[in-house]
């Protein structure tokens, strides 16, 4: 298999993470954990409201993804999101994840992927000015 095709497979594996995770989990609210997890951080008042926003959000990056467009300016986008979720996420809700401080290890192979797949397998040719 081609660095070409690996590539694209894992591109949208990582889009298919983030539409799962905002729009299914989030949005259609079908973990109802996530909401729990935001209301821990952000409180109760309008939980609802901003683990919506959160997954609307979620899903325009899986959307971004597949889009390929400005793929590296996206690549870091990815890899700041999940650090500063999962960091927060650490610190004030472990016990709301689902494998508790566990899951930062999910999150760095997730970056670690990510970083590979833009970074690695995307390389684009020298141009000579």
């Amino acid at each position: 298999m081609s660095n070409k095709a690996i590539h694209q497979l894992l591109s949208y594996c990582i889009a298919m993470i983030w539409l799962a995770n905002g729009l299914f989990c989030k949005v259609f609210n079908l973990v109802p954990r996530h909401q729990q997890i935001v209301a821990g951080i952000l409180g109760d008042k309008n939980a609802r409201v901003f683990t919506v926003l959160i997954g609307l959000s979620e899903t325009a990056m899986a959307v971004w993804i597949i889009s390929k467009i400005k793929t590296s300016v996206n690549a870091i986008s990815q890899i700041i999101v999940i650090a500063v979720m999962n960091t927060i996420e650490f610190f004030l809700v472990p016990d709301l994840l689902l494998w508790g401080k566990f899951n930062s290890v999910f999150a760095g192979l997730l970056i670690i992927i990510i970083y590979y797949n833009e970074f690695y397998l995307n390389k684009k040719p020298a141009q000579y000015i």
